[in-house]
């Protein structure tokens, strides 16, 4: 069944409007007509059953039917610090993060990412890049849509990451086996507890600098390898929270 995702101030008792592009989805799209369900996130994580009362151009009403007791998120808030990457590759990212449970995006200026994104740049993208989140939260039936950030430098990455009970980044060299405990993101999500905030982060093409490395673990980073094998940076965070959901929801797991 289709989902939409609304705010609270779009439901007022029993009723609520949609508005804005999920109306043309829903009349063009969907070809929906009166009569027929879909479901409704708010913005505060909840879901609601609801029925298509009423189509007019601007706005579709529907009343509500029942609230559901559901919830596909993982249990614990990742957010992924992706440096940023050539050509579409974030958009890949955010669309397949989002499918995999990430709570949050950022894109970083590391020191080797070729392509470069100043505030003016980065907005024009912004409205592409929340379409997308919001369209993958919808098709993996998420209940909240991923926060996108601004574009960070990395000061403002250590300082955002203040916050995060668990602080990792991805360092090619222990994927050659030159530094660190190869075993450390094993380790890391074995002892992961109720109410984990995650912050990983991710370098771009050409993977974090010797410089960066240093900043982060003198931030309280832990550098974690990602498999025996050099990943690409549009799949790192992927295998990331692919690993993350498996230990999470998958085993046997008591946060």
């Amino acid at each position: 069944m289709q989902r939409y995702f609304i705010s609270t101030e779009q439901i007022n008792g029993q009723m609520i409007r949609i508005l804005g592009e999920d109306v043309h989805h829903i009349t063009r799209v969907m070809r929906n007509k009166p009569g027929d369900e879909i479901i409704c996130n708010t913005d505060d994580g909840r879901a609601v059953l609801c029925q298509i009362a009423e189509i007019h151009e601007a706005e579709v009403q529907a009343v509500i039917e029942s609230w559901l007791d559901e919830s596909v998120e993982l249990p614990v808030k990742v957010a992924i610090a992706q440096g940023i990457p050539k050509g579409d590759k974030f958009e890949w990212i955010l669309q397949k993060g989002t499918e995999l449970g990430a709570a949050k995006f950022i894109p970083f200026a590391a020191e080797r990412s070729v392509a470069k994104w100043d505030e003016q740049k980065f907005h024009k993208k912004a409205k592409r890049f929340e379409k997308i989140i919001k369209e993958a939260s919808e098709q993996s039936h998420r209940n909240q849509i991923p926060e996108l950030s601004h574009v960070m430098p990395l000061t403002a990455l250590l300082e955002e990451s203040k916050s995060y009970t668990l602080k990792l980044f991805a360092y090619e060299e222990e994927a050659k086996g030159e530094a660190g405990d190869t075993s450390a993101f094993a380790a890391a999500l074995d002892g992961l507890s109720g109410n984990e905030r995650i912050f990983l982060v991710i370098g771009p093409e050409g993977g974090i600098s010797v410089k960066e490395a240093n900043l982060l673990k003198e931030s309280g980073f832990q550098a974690i390898r990602l498999g025996k094998r050099i990943l690409r940076t549009e799949t790192a965070a992927l295998y990331a929270l692919a690993s993350i959901s498996y230990h999470t929801e998958e085993l046997d797991y008591k946060g």
